[in-house]
């Protein structure tokens, strides 16, 4: 039996949502052991100019804890 649990992190990319979620995977990798999956809860962008200067996502990272 093991045990997981779910923890969220905001990410942000300047290129676009997919890379925001790569980026936080990665970030999440670096300090939790055993990440399993990841799902965007919300997604929004900052707009600078009437451009988009930034895409941001929240993560909800799911990981196995150790015995």
């Amino acid at each position: 039996m093991s045990v997981a649990r779910v923890t969220e992190i905001k990410a942000s990319s300047k290129k676009s949502f997919e890379d925001a979620v790569k980026v936080g995977v990665a970030r999440a990798s670096k300090t939790l052991d055993n990440v399993r999956s990841a799902w965007v809860a919300e997604q929004d962008v900052v707009v600078k100019n009437d451009k988009i200067f930034e895409y941001r996502v929240l993560l909800k990272v799911t990981f196995v804890l150790k015995d």
